[in-house]
Parts: C-alpha cells; structure tokens; sequence
C-alpha cells in the first residue's frame, strides 16, 4: 500500500507539471493583449502602453516569464491580477468558495437521487416506469444546462415571483441573523442548483441502472437469494454496494468537472464564483486569474482521481492497487 501511495504521488506531481507548462503556454498563445484592454478608453500613448508592459512583465520573452511564474507558485503567490489590480490569490479564494457551496449541495443531491431513482428503475426492469425513466433522463441530459437555467427564471422568478433572479444575496439587505442571511443564501441556491440537477442526475441514473441490472444477475446474488433471504436486503445489502464501482468512478469525475464546469449556471444566474470569474477572466485577457483557476482544477481532478481509486479499493478488497 506505501509503495502504491508513493508511486502515485509521483505521478501526480509529474501531471502537475505538464499542467503548470501547458496552462501557461495555452494561455499566453491565445489572440489578444491584456494591456490593450487595459488602456481601452485611457487614450494612452506608446510610451504609458509600453510602461504598462514592463510592470506585468508581458515585455519578457515567455521562457521568462514562465520561470518567474513556477517561482512565484512555489512562494504561494498566484500572481497580481491585470483587471482586478490586486493579488490573484484572495480573489480565486473568494470564488472557489462560492463555487463550493452551489457545487456541494447540487453534487449530493445529484448522486443520492441519482442511484435511487436508478435503482428503482433497475428493480422494475421492462416496465413502463423503467422505460419512462430511461428515456425522461436521456432527454435531460441532453438540455443545455443554460437554456434549463433561462426556463427556470422565467417560470419560477419572473412569472410566479417566488424565488430571486440571481445573484448570491439579496442586493444592500440587512441581515439581523445568522439565520436570515442563510435564508437568503438559500433561496438564492435554489435556481441554479435545480438546473444543474435536472441535466446531471441522468447520468448518474443510467449508470446506477446499468450497473445494478448487470450485478443482479451474478452468481452470488443467486446464491444470496437462494439462502432464503428477504429481497430487499439480498437488493442493498449485496446487490447495490457491488453496483458501485461504476458510480465511484463517476462521482470523482463529476465532481473534478463540476468545480471547473458551471460556468454556464453561474453566468446565466451571476453567481458569483469561479465559473463567472473565468468568463469574465478571458473576456479581459487576465492571465495570471485564467492560470490560477485553471491549475486548482487540475489540482481537483488529480486528488479526485487518486480518491476513487482509494474508495475502489474499500468498496471491493478484490481490486489490487498497482
């Protein structure tokens, strides 16, 4: 097991540094000036423009420029942002957090409603509910995730007027609780957590249904089954921990994705976390908040991915880590 943890940890931190060189290349490479965005309506003259350069550093070839940027990393500083004119670290720390918080709640329910409705689709194999339920979660997993959240705001905020636009907080409220605040922030997450929950639980239904369905005919549970048990525990006892696995891999997956991928949900509802920071970080060519965002993602999808294997190995000791 040590061995295999160190193995691994060499790996990981082979694959962040093949991600650290390409994240700064890729953005770096992209068409546009940062500077020039800057100076959009300053009516600065060549001079000022070229100053401008040399304080960020973009008048350093990019060989340069990147070693200060891995030296800088290693001092914990993600860099100085070009639109906000301000550390990156605060700022990607401020987002993430948000993010966080929209991306735990829609995670959880996403999975627990995900393998429940799978399973109940899996024991009712060939029925009209299996049917329905398949073909219900094909047809949202394959909305738009922004077009669900635009239909989501016009029914339930702009129509019936129950729940706010968006944003993270009611606009120059005065919280006189604890509580209030959370109340708040409640009826704010719900919107864009219910859009990313319709589109995203279909997976993690097929999955559950497709994995239960192949278990249930395993010899062990017609061995389970054979010992007179009741079937309802033959079903969660040995049949659903043993439909897992798949699902394990999925989750890590998802969850590493989701953290980078609501920039959909979080521009159509204006959450404001990472997924509007990068939008907003691409359009002004900010290069050190694009690279910073970027590396936690890497960072999240390689923790996740060494997780699920961990979880694999709990969930069934025949699985040998190499």
């Amino acid at each position: 097991m040590l061995r295999y943890l160190l193995r691994k940890m060499s790996y990981l931190a082979l694959t962040l540094v093949a991600v650290l060189a390409t994240n700064f290349a890729i953005f770096h490479l992209m068409p546009g000036d940062p500077v020039t965005h800057i100076a959009r309506g300053q009516h600065l003259d060549a001079e000022a423009i070229a100053r401008l350069r040399a304080f960020y550093g973009l008048d350093r070839p990019l060989s340069s420029q990147f070693v200060t940027y891995v030296q800088n990393l290693l001092h914990g500083d993600l860099g100085y942002s070009f639109s906000y004119s301000s550390p990156v670290g605060p700022i990607v720390l401020k987002a993430l957090g948000n993010t966080l918080i929209l991306v735990t709640v829609s995670t959880v329910l996403v999975i627990v409603l995900g393998v429940l409705i799978g399973v109940f689709a899996a024991t009712r194999r060939g029925t009209r509910t299996d049917g329905g339920l398949v073909i219900g979660s094909l047809v949202f997993w394959s909305l738009p995730t922004f077009w669900v959240g635009m239909l989501l705001i016009f029914v339930f905020a702009v129509v019936l007027n129950w729940l706010p636009i968006a944003g993270m907080y009611t606009a120059d409220a005065i919280y006189p609780t604890v509580f209030s605040r959370i109340a708040d922030l409640a009826r704010h997450l719900v919107l864009p957590t219910v859009a990313m929950v319709l589109v995203d639980v279909a997976q993690f239904v097929l999955i559950t249904r497709s994995s239960l369905l192949a278990t249930l005919v395993e010899d062990f549970m017609t061995t389970a089954r054979a010992k007179g048990l009741q079937a309802r525990r033959v079903l969660w006892r040995h049949g659903v921990p043993n439909a897992m696995l798949p699902v394990v891999t999925a989750t890590s997956l998802y969850a590493s994705a989701t953290v980078g991928g609501t920039i959909q949900v979080e521009t159509v509802f204006s959450w404001p976390g990472m997924g509007q920071l990068i939008y907003l970080s691409v359009i002004r060519r900010d290069y050190p908040v694009m690279e910073a965002c970027f590396l936690i993602f890497a960072v999240v999808v390689v923790l996740a991915n060494f997780a699920s294997d961990l979880i694999y190995r709990i969930l069934d000791p025949r699985v040998r880590l190499t």
